[in-house]
């Protein structure tokens, strides 16, 4: 009998840890980001060393401190991706999952897009964290989506390479 409590002790136990795990990845670190109009997407122009505010509206973000690379955005724009060729464009990105819970944002579609030339990415914030930067793209329908990714500093920094000189220098928290 003692064995059988046990046993039920130590499944109770794991499935309880396994759904608090599962709860606090996909909700429990999350937060909307509240909007602020002009700030929320901007571009790197060719040449300009701060980021340009571009018209947007619809605006919905999700981000959690518990990672640099968890932001995630959508918006909706009347510029083009045609018409934005004054911005720095980004080479191969690579769209982050979202929640499922977060309905506007949908990576799958977005990656296919951007291949299928439907969709540009753009620089949005060059070290918006150290080794993250922050990508926009903009579909040929005006639905943009904004995302975090690792740059090369940041791939180094996190997989423990030696970053080297021509990585900033790493903030001191």
């Amino acid at each position: 009998m003692t064995g059988k409590l046990l046993a039920l002790i130590l499944l109770f136990s794991a499935v309880l840890a396994g759904a608090g795990m599962y709860y606090l990845q996909i909700y429990g670190f999350y937060y909307d980001v509240e909007p602020q109009p002009g700030q929320d997407v901007v571009l790197m122009a060719r040449g300009g060393d701060s980021p340009e505010p571009i018209d947007y509206t619809a605006f919905q973000a999700i981000d959690a401190d518990s990672s640099p690379i968890r932001y995630r955005a959508c918006f909706e724009t009347d510029l083009m991706p045609d018409k934005m060729a004054g911005f720095v464009t980004v080479d191969d990105p690579e769209p982050l999952t979202a929640p499922g819970w977060f309905d506007c944002y949908d990576a799958v579609v977005l990656a296919d897009a951007l291949k299928s030339g439907q969709a540009q990415a753009f620089m949005g914030i060059k070290n918006v964290h150290f080794g993250v930067d922050r990508i926009v793209a903009v579909t040929q329908d005006g639905k943009g989506y904004v995302w975090h990714a690792l740059n090369n500093c940041g791939e180094k920094a996190y997989d423990g390479t030696v970053v080297g000189e021509e990585c900033p220098p790493r903030p001191q928290d």
